[in-house]
C-alpha cells in the first residue's frame, strides 16, 4: 500500500474518495498484531496528515477571500466528498484498533479517547455536520463583507480598530455607530443561521443518542477533567473575586478619561487619555514580522527559529484587507508538521498580542513535531490556549525597542499594563460568553428563539459587566452574541480561555521569579502533546487546573500588583 500513497499532499489535493477509499481499506483489512502495531499505525497517521491538511489548506483559502466562490465551494465539495467518507473510514479503523485489545506504548490517552469518539459517531450525523461547515461560511461571508464608509474610503469593521483608539471622543463614537449600525443590518441574517444551526444541532445530538447538545459536545471535545457544574464554579469565582476588580479598573479608566460614565466606545483597554497617543506598533506587515522575531528570539532562540522558519516558508497571513475572514488563528499542516498563522493586523497593540497569542499555538505544532502517531496530537483545547496565552505573558519582557520590540520603555510599560488589565476584564466577558451558550443547549427550544437569546444575553452581560453605559444603545447591546463568532461556528469553544488563562498566569508567576525556567517547563508541556491527562499538561507546565475561587484571588492579586509597580514606569 505504501507505494500508492502519495508523500506529499500536493500530489493529494485533487485525488478523488475512488483513489483514496482503497487505502482504508486495506488498512482495515490488515491483521493487527503487536507485532505489525507500529507499521499500521504510522500508515494511518500518514493517510491521516493528508487528509487533514488537504482539509485545512482548502479552509484557510475560504478565510483568505471570503469573496472567491470557488474556494468555497472546493471546501464544501471536500467536507461533502472527502471528509465524510473519511469520517466513516477512521471510525472503522478506530473500532479495529479498540477491538484488538492492543495498547501500543503511550497511548493510554488516546485509547480514551478513540473509545469516546467511537461511543458518540453515527454516520447519519456526517452530511449534517457538512451542512453546519457550510453554514459557519455563510457567517463568515455575512461578517467579512460588512463595510462603513469612512471619510470618502470603504473600511472593513477590523479597521476601524484605530479610530477606536483615537482620543477625540467623538469621532470614537461616531465609528462605533457607524460599525454598529452595519452590523445591525445582517441582523435577521444572522438570526436565521442561527435558528438553522440550532435545528442541526438538536438533531446531531439526538442522532448520538445523547440528552443534548451539550452533552454532546463535552464528550466530542474529550472533556474528561471537568463537568458543566465546574464551569458554573468558576462563573461564580469569577463573579466573585474579578467582577469587582474590572469594575476598579473600568472606574480608573472613567476617572483617567476625566468622563461621567463610561460608554461602549471609551472602553477599549488600549484607550489613552488625549494628551498620550495611543500606541501604534508598527506600519506593514514585515515590521510586524521582524519585531516580533526579534522578541521570539529573546523569550528562546528555539522559538525565534521556529518564527523564523514561518517567515522563510510563507507561513503567515497577518495584515486585514477587504473580503478577508474576520477573527484569527492558527492552523496546522500535519504532513509537512508546520503552523500557519492567519490575523488581521491594522496597526494597533491587539495586533501584537494577537500575533504573540497566534505564535504560541505555532510553537505548540513544531514542538509536537516528534510525536509519532496523530491520535497523540489530540490536544485538549484548555490546554492548547495556554500554549497561546502564556506566550503573551512571556514575551511581555522583551516589548520594548532596547530589546528589540516595538515600544519605548514608558510604551512598553503601558502595553504591559494593558494587556494585565484586559486579562482581569476578559474573564467576566468569557462568562458571559460561556454561561449563554450552557442556557442556550440546556433550554433548546428557548434557545432557538434570537428574541429570548437577546433578552439573556443582556440579563448576563448585566450581570457580570455593570458599570457600563448602554442607555438608548439597548438594541446594541443585548445583539452582542451576534458579534462572538465561537457562540455560531464553534459552540462551547470559549470556557477553554478562561481556564488556560488562569494557567497562563500561572506560568507567567513562575516566571517573574525564573523566567529560564519557567519557558523550560512551557516547551516541556508543549511537547508531550495528548499523551497525558489534561491535569498533568497544566502541572508540568507549572500551573494547576482550577476553577476556585482562591486560585483566581492569588491570580487577580498578583495582576493588580503588577499593574501598580508598572504604572511607575508608564508615567
Amino acid at each position: 500500500m505504501n507505494g500508492s500513497v502519495p508523500q506529499a499532499v500536493q500530489e493529494f489535493m485533487n485525488q478523488t474518495w475512488e483513489q483514496i477509499e482503497p487505502r482504508y481499506q486495506e488498512l482495515a483489512a490488515r491483521p493487527l498484531t503487536s507485532a505489525n502495531i507500529t507499521d499500521w499505525l504510522k500508515a494511518w497517521t500518514h493517510l491521516s496528515a493528508l487528509v487533514e491538511e488537504r482539509g485545512s489548506r482548502l479552509h484557510l483559502a475560504t478565510t483568505q477571500d471570503t469573496t472567491d466562490t470557488e474556494a468555497q465551494q472546493r471546501y464544501l465539495s471536500f467536507m461533502g466528498e472527502i471528509y465524510e467518507p473519511v469520517q466513516a473510514a477512521d471510525q472503522r479503523l478506530k473500532q479495529k484498533l479498540l477491538d484488538s485489545g492492543l495498547e501500543p506504548e503511550g497511548f493510554e490517552i488516546p485509547l480514551r479517547n478513540l473509545r469516546a469518539q467511537a461511543a458518540l459517531f453515527r454516520e447519519e450525523n456526517l452530511p449534517l455536520q457538512t451542512e453546519e461547515q457550510r453554514l459557519a461560511q455563510e457567517f463568515n461571508r455575512i461578517v467579512g463583507a460588512q463595510t462603513i464608509q469612512w471619510e470618502g474610503e470603504e473600511l472593513t469593521i477590523p479597521q476601524l480598530q484605530p479610530i477606536f483608539l483615537e482620543p477625540d471622543r467623538e469621532r470614537r463614537e461616531q465609528a462605533w455607530r457607524l460599525a454598529l449600525t452595519r452590523q445591525l443590518q445582517d441582523r435577521e441574517s444572522i438570526n436565521g443561521l442561527w435558528q438553522r444551526f440550532m435545528e442541526l444541532r438538536g438533531r446531531i445530538a439526538a442522532n448520538a443518542g445523547q440528552p443534548d447538545y451539550r452533552a454532546y459536545v463535552w464528550q466530542q471535545k474529550l472533556r474528561f477533567d471537568y463537568t458543566p457544574e465546574d464551569c458554573f464554579t468558576f462563573h461564580a469565582a469569577i463573579e466573585q473575586e474579578v467582577v469587582p476588580a474590572a469594575t476598579r479598573i473600568y472606574e480608573r479608566r472613567r476617572q483617567l478619561l476625566g468622563l461621567p460614565t463610561l460608554r461602549p466606545w471609551d472602553v477599549n483597554p488600549n484607550l489613552a487619555p488625549s494628551a498620550i497617543p495611543p500606541l501604534h506598533p508598527f506600519e506593514e506587515g514585515t515590521e510586524l514580522e521582524e519585531k516580533g522575531m526579534a522578541v521570539f528570539n529573546r523569550v528562546d532562540p528555539v522559538l525565534g527559529g521556529y518564527f523564523d522558519t514561518m517567515r522563510q516558508e510563507g507561513l503567515l497571513d497577518l495584515v486585514n484587507r477587504k473580503g478577508k475572514g474576520p477573527g484569527a488563528y492558527c492552523t496546522s499542516f500535519e504532513v509537512s508538521k508546520r503552523p500557519f498563522i492567519f490575523m488581521n493586523g491594522v496597526g494597533v497593540h491587539d495586533d501584537v498580542q494577537t500575533l504573540l497569542h497566534e505564535a504560541g499555538h505555532a510553537f505548540h505544532v513544531f514542538e509536537t513535531g516528534p510525536i509519532p502517531y496523530f491520535q497523540q496530537l489530540e490536544v485538549p483545547m484548555e490546554f492548547a490556549e495556554v500554549a497561546s496565552m502564556a506566550m503573551e505573558l512571556l514575551a511581555a519582557p522583551y516589548l520594548p525597542a532596547s530589546e528589540g520590540g516595538f515600544y519605548s520603555e514608558a510604551d512598553a510599560a503601558r502595553a504591559e499594563i494593558e494587556h494585565l488589565e484586559a486579562l482581569i476584564t476578559f474573564w467576566p466577558y468569557m462568562a458571559v460568553v460561556d454561561a449563554f451558550q450552557h442556557w442556550v443547549y440546556e433550554h433548546h427550544d428557548e434557545g432557538s428563539d434570537p428574541a429570548k437569546c437577546d433578552a439573556k444575553w443582556a440579563e448576563l452581560w448585566q450581570r457580570f459587566i455593570p458599570g457600563l453605559d448602554w442607555s438608548g444603545l439597548e438594541e446594541e447591546m443585548k445583539t452582542g452574541w451576534h458579534r462572538k463568532r465561537h457562540i455560531h461556528r464553534s459552540p462551547f469553544y470559549y470556557v477553554e480561555y478562561g481556564l488556560a488563562q488562569l494557567g497562563a498566569v500561572q506560568v507567567w508567576a513562575n516566571a517573574l521569579t525564573n523566567q529560564q525556567q519557567a519557558v523550560a517547563d512551557y516547551r516541556r508541556a508543549l511537547a508531550l502533546a495528548g499523551t497525558v491527562t489534561l491535569p498533568e499538561l497544566f502541572k508540568t507546565a507549572g500551573a494547576r487546573f482550577a476553577f476556585d475561587a482562591d486560585t483566581m484571588r492569588r491570580a487577580v492579586t498578583l495582576i493588580e500588583r503588577r499593574i501598580e509597580e508598572l504604572e511607575q514606569k508608564a508615567a
